[in-house]
C-alpha cells in the first residue's frame, strides 16, 4: 500500500473554519520540522531538534520582512509516534481565521496544501489503523447522537476489524486445511470433511448475516430518522415540534390552518436522531394554498419511516381524525393525546379505535413538556424493535462494509450449493478466498487505490 503514499510534506487547518479561541495548523511529512522552523521563532535551537511530544512557545513570523503574525504554542510529534506515522509539527494559533489562515500561507512556501482527508488516509497507508478505523474516524466527526458516537468509538478501538479478522481466520483455516490435504492425502484425511465444512459455513454464514443486518440501524444512527407529525388543524402540531426541539421553529396560534406547509427540524430524543417534519393539519381545504399543503403532507406518509399522530384530548375524534386513520394504518404509528394539561374528552370508545391504531398511545402535553420521556421510549423501541443497540458490540454504519459483508454470505453459499451438490473439496476452495478476500476490503486488505481516494476524499479538510 506504500507504493500509493504520497510522501510531500502537507499542512492544513485541523480545526473548524470558523473563529474560536485557537486553531490548529497540521503539519506532516519529512520537512514537517524544516517547515515549521523557517517561520517559528522563539527558541535557541531548531525545532527539529527538539524531543518528541512537547510543547513550545514563541510566534510566528511572516520571514519576507520578519514581521511577528502571531503568539503561537508549537506541539512536536516525532515519527512513528504520531497520528500519520510521520513527524507531525501542531501550531496552536489564535482561533481568528484571519490569522490561521496567513500562518498556512506562509507555510505553503515551503510545503503544499493537504487534501480532504489526507491526514488520516496517510495513517491508514502508513499501517497504523485499517479502514474501518477510518471510516470510525469519520463517523465520529459526524456524529450528532450518543449513539452513533459511541458506536464509532467502538470501531476505532478495533471492535469490528477483530470481528472481521476473527471470520477471515476461520475461512483461511478451512481453506488451508483443504490446500494441505489436496497436496498430501497420506497426512490429511477429507473423509466426511464436507459434513463439517457445511456445519462451520453455517455458522459464519448465521454470524455474517447478523452483522450486514445492523446495517438498517447504523444508518438510522448516522442519518436520523423522518419522522412526520401529522394530524387535524389546530391539535398542536406545531406546539409538539417546538416543543421536542425546544425552539420556536414554528408559528403557534389559535387559527386552524396556521401551519401551510412542511417545516423541518432535525432534534435528539433518547439518543436517536428525528428528522422531523411539522405538517399542515389534514381535513377538507376549501383554501387552495392550504389545499396544496394538505397534499404535501399527505405525500410524506409513504416516506416517512415514523408517524407522529397527533389528536387533540380535550375534544372528540372526528371524520378529520378518522380519514388521517385510514392513510396511517399499518405504518409505525406513535399516538400523542396532546392537551393533557387540558380536561379529558375522548370516549372509551375512541380510545379504543386509537389502541387499535398503534400499542403506543401516550398522554402528551406540548404546553408544559410531560410526556417526552416516554415517548423518546416508545421511539427507541419501535426503532430498534425493542432490542436496543446497547447490548450490541459493533454496528455497521457504511454501505460499503454491508455489502462486502453480502458478498461473503454470497460466497459461502456456493461453497454450501458445491457441497450439497457432492462435488470434490478442491472446489470449495475459490469461493472460500472470495469470502475470505470481501472481508479483507472492509478493512483495507486488497482495495483499489481508486476506492481509497474515493473515500478519504470524503473526509472533511484537515482530517
Amino acid at each position: 500500500m506504500n507504493d500509493i503514499l504520497n510522501t510531500d510534506t502537507i499542512a492544513a487547518i485541523s480545526t473548524g473554519y470558523s473563529s474560536g479561541g485557537i486553531a490548529v495548523i497540521r503539519i506532516s511529512g519529512k520537512d514537517a520540522f524544516s517547515s515549521a522552523d523557517r517561520i517559528f521563532r522563539g527558541m535557541d535551537s531548531p525545532l527539529s531538534s527538539c524531543a518528541s511530544h512537547t510543547v513550545h512557545y514563541g510566534h510566528i513570523v511572516d520571514p519576507s520582512l520578519e514581521l511577528i503574525v502571531d503568539e503561537v504554542l508549537v506541539s512536536i510529534f516525532r515519527a512513528p509516534r504520531t497520528y500519520t506515522r510521520e513527524d507531525v509539527v501542531e501550531i496552536s494559533c489564535h482561533g481568528g481565521m484571519f490569522v490561521a489562515r496567513k500562518i498556512l500561507s506562509l507555510l505553503f512556501e515551503y510545503v503544499r496544501p493537504a487534501e480532504p482527508g489526507e491526514f488520516t488516509k496517510r495513517a491508514f497507508l502508513n499501517g497504523r489503523i485499517d479502514l474501518s478505523e477510518a471510516n470510525a474516524v469519520a463517523d465520529i466527526i459526524s456524529s450528532d447522537n450518543d449513539r452513533y458516537l459511541l458506536n464509532a468509538e467502538r470501531q476505532l478501538s478495533g471492535v469490528l476489524a477483530k470481528k472481521v479478522e476473527d471470520f477471515r481466520s476461520k475461512i483461511v483455516h478451512e481453506a488451508a486445511f483443504i490446500e494441505s490435504a489436496v497436496d498430501d492425502p497420506e497426512n490429511y484425511s477429507l473423509d466426511g470433511y464436507g459434513d463439517v465444512l457445511s456445519e462451520k459455513v453455517d455458522e459464519l454464514i448465521k454470524g455474517l448475516s447478523d452483522l450486514s443486518e445492523t446495517f438498517s440501524e447504523g444508518r438510522i444512527m448516522k442519518e436520523g430518522v423522518e419522522t412526520l407529525i401529522i394530524g387535524k388543524p389546530n391539535v398542536g402540531k406545531s406546539s409538539i415540534l417546538n416543543c421536542l426541539s425546544r425552539n420556536e421553529s414554528a408559528i403557534v396560534t389559535d387559527i386552524p390552518g396556521t401551519t401551510r406547509d412542511l417545516i423541518s427540524e432535525k432534534i435528539r430524543l433518547s439518543g436517536i436522531t428525528l428528522n422531523l417534519i411539522d405538517s399542515a393539519g389534514v381535513h377538507e381545504a376549501d383554501d387552495r394554498v392550504e389545499a396544496i399543503g394538505v397534499e404535501r403532507t399527505l405525500s410524506k406518509i409513504d416516506e416517512a419511516k415514523l408517524i407522529i399522530f397527533a389528536v387533540d384530548s380535550s375534544e372528540e375524534l372526528d371524520e378529520n381524525d378518522y380519514h388521517i386513520f385510514e392513510k396511517i394504518r399499518g405504518k409505525n404509528v406513535i399516538v400523542l393525546l396532546n392537551k393533557s394539561d387540558k380536561p379529558q374528552a375522548l370516549s372509551e370508545g375512541s380510545l379504543e379505535k386509537l389502541a387499535d391504531l398503534s400499542k403506543y398511545v401516550l398522554q402528551f402535553s406540548a404546553k408544559n413538556g410531560d410526556g417526552i420521556e416516554k415517548l423518546g421510549s416508545a421511539i427507541s423501541d419501535i426503532i430498534f424493535s425493542g432490542k436496543g443497540s446497547e447490548g450490541r458490540d459493533i454496528i455497521i454504519t457504511d454501505e460499503r462494509q454491508k455489502a462486502e459483508c453480502d458478498n461473503a454470505v454470497r460466497s459461502l453459499l456456493l461453497v454450501k450449493r458445491s457441497i450439497e451438490d457432492g462435488l470434490s473439496e478442491d472446489f470449495f476452495t475459490q469461493d472460500l478466498m472470495d469470502a475470505y478476500d470481501a472481508l479483507g476490503r472492509i478493512i483495507g486488505k486488497g482495495v483499489s487505490e481508486d476506492l481509497i481516494e474515493e473515500i478519504f476524499s470524503k473526509f472533511c479538510m484537515g482530517k
